[in-house]
């Protein structure tokens, strides 16, 4: 089944999103792991046991090769459609996305996978030389252990606020438990990629004054999050900024 044009919500290089009557349908290509799939609804399904304004899971299901996921459809209108539209609301919309974050690392999903692990395994993947890889698995080990729901993927296009003003926070295919302050670098990676530096440290400022946190404890994140971004398929653009990053380390 191929969706009709104007169903179609969103399209990505792996999968189309599609709306069907008061639900969206996730359809992956072919090819991509069906342990994926079942991961990403895993996660979905353990977050909604919080309090946390998310779209339900109903189904994990196959169109003819094709895996897809169905959830509630949510009505509104994303934070980075109403920050692009109502700049001179921007800090307003950025304090607002900085409590909803806020919020998320409150939560508890024990059943989801550790972070710490997740980042060994992507740093032990990367493109790294031995020696940069050895130095991030010491830093990530000796990082303090949290239990904290972490988004994986927070940013403005994930949050869909409602017609009432509620907020609804979707996409937890990079859902994990573990430090909060990995979860605002991965945010803050995220949002100068595609937001711009400018704004990215805006956000880090407004975050570490809103919680309270040392800027330089998310900073100690930034090289170890930076290389476990790095295994995705970035273009050279990105790859060459998250080696910087990565190589802000100070190695023997």
């Amino acid at each position: 089944m191929t969706p009709k044009q104007d169903q179609i919500i969103a399209t990505r290089p792996t999968k189309v999103i599609y709306r069907e009557g008061d639900t969206v349908v996730k359809l992956f290509d072919p090819e991509y792991s069906k342990a994926a799939v079942l991961n990403e609804a895993l996660n979905q399904a353990r977050v909604e046991e919080t309090d946390l304004h998310i779209p339900q899971l109903h189904e994990v299901f196959k169109i003819d090769d094709r895996w897809a996921i169905r959830s509630d459809y949510i009505e509104g209108r994303t934070l980075q459609q109403l920050m692009d539209e109502n700049p001179e609301k921007l800090d307003e919309y950025l304090e607002q996305f900085v409590r909803l974050q806020m919020e998320i690392h409150t939560k508890r999903a024990p059943l989801l996978t550790k972070l710490k692990d997740k980042m060994h395994r992507k740093i032990s993947d990367s493109k790294f030389e031995a020696t940069i890889r050895f130095e991030l698995h010491t830093r990530l080990e000796g990082m303090p252990k949290h239990k904290k729901v972490c988004h994986g993927d927070f940013n403005p296009s994930n949050v869909i606020i409602t017609p009432d003003g509620t907020p609804f926070i979707i996409d937890w295919a990079h859902a994990t438990q573990g430090n909060a302050s990995a979860d605002v670098a991965r945010t803050y990676l995220y949002l100068t990629l595609h937001n711009g530096e400018a704004f990215a440290k805006k956000y880090l400022k407004t975050f570490c004054k809103m919680s309270d946190t040392a800027l330089q404890y998310v900073q100690n994140w930034m090289p170890i999050v930076a290389a476990s971004q790095s295994v995705k398929e970035n273009s050279p653009e990105e790859f060459e900024l998250l080696s910087r990053w990565v190589n802000v380390v100070d190695y023997v």
